[in-house]
């Protein structure tokens, strides 16, 4: 196992990061810095920019438009983009749902679909969670049932991230009760302009409505839509899923949260507390082990070994670590953290308070969001099971 990178792959890091900072805008840059809030088109635009260098898809094989980067340079551009500030790539389109369809789905499905998820022009959705069916996804009860050459869907899905900007959803759909809940799904491909389809907004604790309700009514969605065969969506869920938890991971935003986590201590004046210090030092660590297990992860996979079996590991550190800097802001900050008005957060408002920043305003929007972390993708609980059954045996 070797961590250390080639100078190839210095060189290569040396590329992106010039090419990042000559293209990516610098209204979008601080926006990421300050975790002020991104707006669609904010996220949209930094995606088209990519689409048109062909890096959207950048964990894509040449033979599907993508770069044909390997684990290590994929990673890398991870990092220089994280870095620089740039917006995360939103991953149901180009991480998730593109290599479902271009491992499952059939030559038409990949002409019609990839080159709009390349280009960051269409927006997907994910329908997966449902009441009642969130980590225990397999009891789901969305119901999609044939009606010659099309399916009839009905049913709800939930906590759909930034379902209220999507153009297409990909869904687990129920199609059949027999035998076990596992082998009576399939995975359908729906139109979110679709006369039946109906959204409904979340608010969160942060004010915020980043994730939503999806509702099925007798929506009727052309039998063309499905990947694979019917009844098999839970092998493709799992290949998507292996994608999605490791992207969860995010040790790259860690790394650059841990630097502004450095700047509001310093600011607000509690970075020469030593025990403040040790809590910093304890975080960076941790980080740097995170790190050190995701190249562990790459040099497997450079190898030809197979490495998503510990997937649900990078989820529930990287989660456990999103939390922890979260909260570690919060107190850096102390009673400046506390105004949470969603309107005065948008207009960089910070109390009378003598000494307020507007770098503390989105602090406690923040601390509230990241509660979801050890949740969402798979409880960390459930994670736990799985890894103590596929990695300890």
């Amino acid at each position: 196992m070797d961590l250390a990178f080639t100078p190839e792959e210095l060189a290569f890091r040396d590329e992106i990061r010039t090419w990042v900072h000559a293209n990516l805008p610098r209204e979008i840059s601080d926006k990421v810095h300050a975790a002020q809030r991104l707006s669609r088109e904010d996220m949209q635009r930094w995606s088209k920019i990519l689409g048109k260098k062909g890096w959207l898809g950048y964990g894509w094989p040449s033979q599907f438009g993508g770069p044909g980067w390997n684990a290590v340079q994929k990673h890398l551009f991870e990092e220089e983009c994280a870095l620089a500030g740039a917006p995360r790539v939103v991953p149901f389109g180009p991480v998730m749902v593109a290599p479902v369809i271009m491992a499952f789905g059939n030559a038409e499905q990949q002409q019609r679909f990839l080159p709009g998820i390349a280009s960051g022009e269409v927006w997907w959705s994910q329908g997966y969670s449902e009441p009642g069916s969130g980590s225990d996804l397999a009891s789901l009860k969305t119901r999609a049932e044939r009606r010659g050459d099309k399916y009839l869907v009905n049913g709800q899905k939930t906590w759909t991230t930034l379902g209220q900007y999507g153009e297409w959803i990909f869904c687990l759909v129920r199609t059949s009760n027999e035998g076990k809940p596992q082998t009576g799904i399939s995975f359908l491909l729906i139109d979110m302009k679709s006369p039946g389809v109906s959204v409904r907004p979340i608010r969160l604790l942060d004010g915020e409505c980043e994730v939503n309700e999806v509702w099925f009514d007798n929506v009727e969605v052309p039998a063309e839509n499905l990947i694979g065969e019917e009844n098999k969506g839970w092998t493709y869920a799992k290949h998507l899923l292996s994608h999605e938890r490791t992207n969860i991971a995010d040790v790259n935003r860690a790394k650059r949260e841990l630097e502004r986590l450095k700047r509001i201590a310093k600011t607000e004046g509690v970075w020469d507390d030593m025990r403040f210090r040790d809590e910093i030092a304890r975080l960076e660590v941790d980080i740097v082990a995170l790190e050190m297990l995701v190249l562990r992860v790459l040099s497997a996979e450079k190898s030809g070994k197979n490495s998503l079996d510990i997937a649900g590991l990078l989820k529930i550190r990287g989660s456990e670590i999103q939390q922890r800097y979260s909260e570690l802001m919060m107190k850096a900050a102390g009673p400046f953290a506390l105004p949470f008005i969603f309107e005065a957060m948008e207009a960089g408002w910070q109390g009378n308070f003598p000494g307020g920043v507007v770098a503390n305003a989105p602090l406690a929007a923040n601390y509230f969001n990241m509660r979801k972390t050890t949740i969402y993708g798979g409880s960390n609980e459930v994670q736990r099971n799985i890894v103590s059954q596929t990695v300890l045996g």
